[in-house]
């Protein structure tokens, strides 16, 4: 499965679900991803104290939820007894941190998942997460990405067909040669969408690579994206982008 839309529009990247309009990293905010026609959703991944792998973004359970401590040295059922919702909005009250396996049961497998590393503690996360995409069927329909190339390659060694995207924030001489450094198949880079222009996406495109770019909120630089040719836009927003899309098609 290549995750590019038959229109050749990019994809509507749903980043840590509907962002803007829910708490991050919530079923809530992937539900309303989905329900705003997002082809996938990015999300971030730390691991428990008990080897769980938990939807977060932060290190920390402070930001996003109404309890302190640190994601690693707390198990499951301490983390589950958190609200990730109420801090966003009261209607979000009760609102839970899911874990990866739960956000793998809600999505529909034609939705891509983009799982981002956000720490490898010691290869444990890689080893899980490997373990938990073959037993949920989730190899083929999942892009792995981090800003850590190393955990990515690692990946690669144990799960030879996953597709593995680079984070990164610079602005490099060749956006395609980065694929080059890590030794392995790229499916995708995943630049911050300042640091890439037109001529870049094209050169990368052509190389095969797919360019899914973060954060892209505003409207004008989400016409700007689209015109690129970028493979997918990773935004808060989704039904923003969908709607722009659908506007393009029209005209």
């Amino acid at each position: 499965m290549i995750f590019t839309m038959a229109t050749n529009q990019p994809l509507v990247i749903a980043h840590r679900g509907a962002k803007g309009e829910a708490p991050e990293n919530t079923l809530a905010a992937f539900r309303l991803g989905l329900e705003q026609g997002c082809d996938a959703i990015e999300l971030d991944i730390h691991l428990s104290k008990d080897g769980e792998i938990i939807v977060i973004h932060d290190a920390t359970m402070d930001r996003t939820s109404d309890m302190t401590g640190t994601v690693n040295k707390l198990t499951l059922a301490e983390i589950k007894q958190a609200d990730a919702g109420k801090w966003f909005d009261e209607k979000y009250a009760g609102e839970k941190v899911p874990t990866l396996e739960e956000v793998f049961d809600l999505v529909p497998e034609h939705i891509m998942i983009n799982v981002e590393i956000k720490g490898s503690y010691n290869r444990k996360l890689e080893l899980a997460l490997a373990d938990l995409m073959k037993r949920k069927n989730r190899v083929h329909n999942v892009v792995i990405s981090s800003f850590d190339h190393k955990c990515l390659v690692f990946m690669k060694l144990l799960l030879p067909d996953v597709r593995i995207g680079l984070l990164y924030d610079c602005n490099i001489g060749r956006h395609s040669a980065l694929a080059a450094t890590t030794g392995v198949p790229v499916f995708s880079l995943h630049p911050n969408a300042k640091r890439i222009d037109k001529e870049d996406v094209r050169d990368a495109v052509e190389q095969g690579l797919q360019v899914y770019a973060y954060t892209i909120n505003d409207a004008a630089k989400m016409e700007q994206a689209i015109d690129a040719g970028i493979s997918g836009i990773i935004t808060d927003f989704p039904g923003r982008l969908r709607e722009i899309l659908k506007k393009g098609s029209v005209e």
